[in-house]
């Protein structure tokens, strides 16, 4: 069932909690946007702050039970607000939406199903108000047999608002389409990599300007042992390396994966590695973070940075095993689930991670790490608790005072992707100005 009339998605939300609750305290303490949320970390923004008439965070998640919601977080008052747009789409965690605020202020949301036939798309009705939606959309992508997975919706300033929306479609493949229209309509969908017969996971950025910039891999690291992390940039037509080298056109799709820029190089080290985020720098550089996993049981995180003349590279810190709580006498399906760790995209020299604590009890923790020169300049604690994981941290898009930074998953129960209980913490990093 899609988009509920307000009075029947008021009383679920009753049920479960309250619709406008009281907000958190200000300040970097944890605090809960909700009880029972989750993600995965290839659909994103999952979180943006927009300045209109209100000063508000929106974001959204996907429920334990396949609900796709919406919230929005109110900077002034502390007040959460909480819609279901989508009810029992998918008991998976694959199925976040992904979040775009309009030029008039409207809200727009796009998600899909793992592995499924269609991209949604929702709107809603006016400016800066998740109560009322207009109905949920199909967008005119026509999937072959490996289905459509994962949203990234960016908008170019600079292309007169051209809306990109990437997504793993066509051969298993990253691949995109774009609106000039608010996404009335859509140009025919396009295969943006090819690579083995795997499937390579795609991280997305923009200046929000012209520039779009894209992060990814070979594959699966279940599937390619020397799995590596590539980069480019698209810009005005044209796909090009971080130093400005022209690999193609729009029209010279799609793209080898090797002819991008190698920022590791997989098939040298003998070691695989899984793609987390992408942002640029003030300079206009790309950066990079991602997971080696040397075994299994030994994931490292990494920094990777352009440095205006080459690709430079520093390994943050061990980040443990998988986070995923393998049923007893079984092996784990999902041994390549690090705890994860992003990129604030306002400030990339700042990196929050989730680790396993290396005192014995084995949970996960989310920190803090400031990288300058090349080297760990600070490191804190920001999430820590002897019985809960807290994994999968996202830094709000344009996050400013009085709402939240970053936001992570209180794992309560995590199977599976199918099979998971989860809050969704918070914590308030900015300081006034």
């Amino acid at each position: 069932m899609m988009l509920k009339s307000w009075t029947s998605v008021l009383l679920v939300a009753v049920c479960c909690q309250a619709l406008w609750a009281v907000g958190p305290d200000r300040g970097p303490a944890t605090r809960y946007l909700t009880q029972d949320g989750a993600w995965c970390w290839f659909s994103d923004p999952r979180a943006v702050f927009y300045h209109g008439l209100h000063r508000r965070t929106y974001g959204g998640w996907i429920t334990s039970k396949g609900d796709v919601q919406v919230f929005a977080y109110d900077h002034q008052t502390g007040q959460i607000q909480i819609r279901t747009i989508h009810q029992a789409l998918e008991v998976d965690d694959h199925d976040n939406p992904a979040v775009l605020i309009l030029p008039d202020g409207r809200i727009a949301v796009f998600y899909t199903r793992h592995g499924g036939k269609e991209m949604f798309m929702a709107v809603t009705t006016g400016p800066e108000d998740i109560t009322s939606w207009q109905p949920v959309r199909v967008l005119p992508f026509r999937p072959d047999r490996f289905g459509i997975c994962y949203s990234n919706p960016v908008m170019l300033a600079g292309q007169r608002n051209r809306i990109y929306l990437f997504w793993r479609g066509l051969d298993y493949k990253p691949t995109f389409s774009w609106s000039d229209d608010f996404g009335q309509t859509w140009a025919d969908q396009r295969q943006l990599i090819t690579s083995t017969g795997a499937r390579p996971y795609l991280k997305v950025s923009t200046d929000g300007s012209r520039t779009i910039h894209l992060a990814f891999t070979d594959g699966h690291p279940r599937d390619e042992p020397t799995n590596s992390i590539y980069y480019m940039a698209y810009k005005d037509g044209v796909f090009c390396k971080a130093d400005g080298t022209f690999i193609a056109d729009i029209n010279g799709l799609p793209i080898d994966r090797r002819s991008a820029d190698v920022v590791y190089d997989g098939q040298k080290d003998k070691v695989r590695a899984w793609v987390w985020d992408v942002a640029v720098d003030v300079k206009g550089r790309p950066v990079i973070v991602y997971a080696r996993l040397p075994s299994e049981t030994d994931h490292r995180y990494h920094y990777a940075w352009w440095d205006g003349r080459a690709w430079q590279d520093i390994e943050l810190c061990k980040a443990g095993r998988w986070f995923p709580q393998t049923p007893e006498g079984q092996p784990e399906r999902e041994p390549h689930y690090s705890g994860g760790l992003v990129l604030d995209h306002e400030e990339p020299s700042v990196v929050y991670l989730s680790r396993q604590v290396p005192d014995g009890n084995g949970r996960f923790q989310i920190e803090r790490y400031r990288i300058e020169g090349g080297l760990v300049q600070q490191q804190s604690i920001i999430a820590a608790d002897p019985g809960i994981d807290h994994v999968r941290p996202f830094v709000v898009r344009g996050h400013q005072e009085g709402g939240p930074t970053v936001l992570w998953l209180c794992i309560q129960r995590y199977r599976h992707y199918t099979d998971y209980l989860a809050s969704v913490g918070m914590a308030f990093m900015d300081q006034p100005r």
